[in-house]
């Protein structure tokens, strides 16, 4: 627990109650001894206290500690502002560890990949992601001097490190994710680009492929370009640009795996040039870092900013933003000095430039209050024109810090004094984070990104199911008067209203979800962003599963054109599935074409459990592995080897394994073998009831797993919507990362 002293008289915070179930999940502190955990008001009053006692730094500051810490607590319990995840999570304790994302170099000698992975440990167990590129590493089958071998090339170690980083959980809670980037130019980019070809390789990683602007024009052109070997700066071979650009459009839309990232128009942005480049991003990509460097990440809540005048028409509320702006900024300068970094060399890089990276959360929310449609051309507008307000207030707020403080160590080798700009605290101010689970605490929609659904099933405690429906369409329904039990059942049915023809059409064209809003949309809102953020946007292009490679591509070719820093396409379904199709490199099969499905290859490591289940022929134990959360093969085993009955367990798990591998539903196979009679009969413990034989016992132990509580998996195995391991709801894709709308679990740490 927190040893600062904590005022008593601060008001007590409004809290929804799914954030009251992430809040004690994932963020409220336990007293080792007591075992009492703290509550809200508690917790918010340790970050702030903790975060504004770093004003005692510096004598010019306006603001005495006790009252900044009060205001930093009302900052973040208005849920207008809410710092990222390890700020909430560490400030105030003794692991001090503030900030979530981090870039650490690679280079090439084995020394340096496994001092890499040792810090790379360091700081997951700190509660940290980490980003790296594998561009430096020579490829695979060079001449290695020192011993006369061979190079293993990057993906070997790209390996290393995704086994490595799994083992650890972050501060004891959570397992942390990796960003993997290579350079197009380099001469192992195609293993690279088909590293996820394979189910459950990486899976601890993002991989994003570092595109050039040379690049991008040869693949235009059709040309071949050359490949650099990194060790030496010579050409080492060379490809068709275009070519090679189709085989990384039809990964993505087989997998989602690689992204892509613009490195020449990120590097054009890194205020510190002389500092090097930039090679990597965070897990997500919204934040490229020099080696070494990490980044402190809030985000307000622009839904909190809503204004209505005399006529009750809504606005947004600009003075009471920029006040926000304003103080956001000086609590996330506060948070690098308060911070405590997990390696030396990250403490002197972070100090040196103190990049810091406002955002926004709550973009849907405010269009829907505003009766704005998310794909039209006045929330562009609107988008653009906020962005760059939050900018230039960011970029206000430094400046004062700069003069109350001085500027940050490296200015007088920015661009900024290059340009005659600043002096600046920070050498970035802005950039757009994923915001998962800060936007369940604030009740808001996540980032910048459109509603996925407008209803959702949150499990809450003790496994009860808590079916929530956006407060904005409940409202606007019940004001356009047409609120009724048929339409609010649809809505939790689908998710959605596009099948409510009978809704006013302002309300069915203000209330569009993800998968409602064509692909021009999304990228255009990103591109409205990026246009006035330092660093980057952390955005997903959602698709359903019927989108074609065709539609992959002109996403790609867009986000180029439209000046983004790099894109994140997720079509639904495609991580577990791949459809057989003929080669080439035209349009993926219609979504009718599904019927015939791949058989998953078996990853090199899975884990899975067993379940003791008692038969008319003994006791037999039921192993299941898991791969993604998902079950992906079956052994059975009873009875001594050579036995008939041995036999016949076996060949029950191998049709079952194959049936899980060729993406067949699991209530599908319960179905099939459920009930299944045999001459012997008995009955479980407890609850379980009667296990009439080897393959209903098996089809007991799947759907007392899977199919909890009459709840079975909605979608089918591999290729339907994958299920967050903690709570079994469906997960989604968004902000460039797989998380759980219920309960907050996310795979990017």
């Amino acid at each position: 627990m927190s040893s600062l002293k904590m005022p008593a008289d601060f008001p007590p915070v409004e809290i929804n109650p799914n954030a009251a179930v992430v809040l004690a999940k994932r963020y409220l502190r336990k007293n080792p001894d007591s075992g009492a955990q703290e509550s809200a008001e508690e917790m918010f009053r340790r970050v702030a206290a903790a975060v504004a006692s770093q004003e005692n730094r510096y004598k010019k500051s306006p603001w005495k500690v006790k009252n900044l810490t009060r205001a930093f607590y009302e900052l973040m319990t208005s849920w207008k502002f809410l710092p990222n995840s390890p700020t909430l999570m560490n400030a105030g304790t003794g692991l001090g560890q503030l900030s979530a994302c981090f870039v650490l170099p690679v280079g090439d000698s084995i020394e340096e990949i496994f001092d890499a992975v040792k810090h790379a440990a360091m700081i997951h167990k700190s509660g940290g992601g980490t980003g790296f590129s594998f561009s430096r590493l020579r490829p695979k089958d060079s001449r290695v001097g020192s011993t006369g071998g061979v190079a293993s090339g990057p993906l070997s170690f790209l390996r290393i490190f995704n086994t490595a980083t799994e083992q650890i959980k972050q501060g004891g809670t959570r397992r942390g994710a990796n960003m993997g980037i290579l350079r197009v130019d380099h001469p192992d980019i195609m293993e690279f680009i088909r590293a996820k070809e394979r189910e459950g390789e990486f899976n601890n990683f993002n991989l994003s492929v570092a595109l050039t602007g040379d690049f991008m024009r040869s693949a235009e052109k059709g040309e071949d370009f050359p490949l650099l070997a990194p060790h030496t700066g010579e050409t080492a071979g060379y490809l068709n640009a275009r070519e090679t650009f189709e085989v990384l459009v039809r990964k993505a839309w087989e997998s989602g795996d690689p992204g892509i990232v613009f490195i020449d128009r990120i590097n054009r942005d890194n205020p510190t040039p002389e500092q090097g480049p930039i090679e990597s991003t965070n897990p997500c990509g919204e934040q490229p870092l020099l080696p070494y460097e990490a980044c402190n990440l809030g985000s307000v809540n622009l839904a909190r900013f809503v204004l209505r005048d005399a006529e009750g028409n809504p606005g947004v509320d600009r003075d009471e933003l920029r006040r926000v702006i304003h103080l956001s900024v000086r609590f996330l300068d506060d948070v690098i000095d308060a911070s405590c970094f997990p390696l030396p060399q990250i403490t002197e890089k972070v100090r040196m430039n103190r990049k810091i990276g406002l955002g926004v959360m709550g973009w849907a929310d405010l269009l829907f209050q505003l009766g704005v449609p998310y794909d039209s051309d006045e929330a562009i507008a609107l988008a653009g024109e906020l962005m760059s307000f939050v900018q230039s207030e960011a970029k206000a707020a430094s400046a004062i810090l700069a003069e109350e403080r001085g500027a940050f160590p490296a200015y007088g080798e920015s661009i900024f004094a290059a340009e005659g700009q600043g002096p600046f605290r920070n050498a970035t101010t802005t950039t757009i984070a994923p915001t998962g689970t800060l936007s369940i605490l604030a009740g808001c929609s996540s980032g910048i990104e459109p509603l996925f659904a407008l209803c959702f099933s949150r499990n809450v405690m003790d496994g009860e199911k808590l079916v929530e429906v956006n407060a904005y369409f409940e409202q606007a329904v019940k004001d356009a008067g047409c609120h009724s039990g048929q339409v609010m059942d649809t809505v939790a049915a689908e998710g959605g209203i596009a099948s409510l023809e009978d809704l006013p059409e302002n309300i069915r064209r203000v209330f569009v979800t993800a998968m409602d809003i064509e692909p021009e949309w999304h990228l255009r809102q990103q591109a409205a962003f990026q246009r006035y953020t330092d660093n980057a946007v952390s955005k997903t292009v959602n698709l359903p599963n019927s989108a074609t490679v065709d539609d992959i591509r002109r996403i790609y070719l867009m986000a180029y054109e439209m000046g983004c820093k790099g894109v994140t396409v997720y079509r639904d379904g495609c991580k577990s599935s791949q459809v057989l199709y003929a080669g080439g490199s035209g349009s993926a099969p219609a979504a009718a074409d599904k019927e015939e499905r791949a058989v998953r290859e078996r990853p090199d490591l899975v884990y899975g459990f067993t379940q003791k289940v008692r038969t008319g022929h003994g006791i037999m134990y039921v192993t299941v592995n898991e791969v993604d959360g998902k079950p992906f093969e079956v052994f059975v085993a009873i009875g001594k080897s050579g036995r008939s009955t041995t036999a016949k367990a076996e060949a029950v798990g191998r049709l079952v394994s194959l049936a899980l591998r060729s993406g067949i539903k699991v209530e599908e196979i319960v179905k099939q073998i459920k009930g299944i009679g045999g001459e012997v009969q008995v009955f479980q413990p407890g609850k379980h009831g009667q296990v009439q034989s080897i393959p209903d016992g098996v089809a007991w132990v799947l759907e007392n797993r899977y199919m909890k509580s009459g709840n079975p998996l909605n979608g089918e195995n591999g290729l339907g919507a994958q299920h967050c391991p903690d709570c079994d709801e469906v997960m989604l894709f968004q902000e460039g990362c797989l998380s759980c709308p219920a309960c907050a679990y996310t795979r990017c740490g």
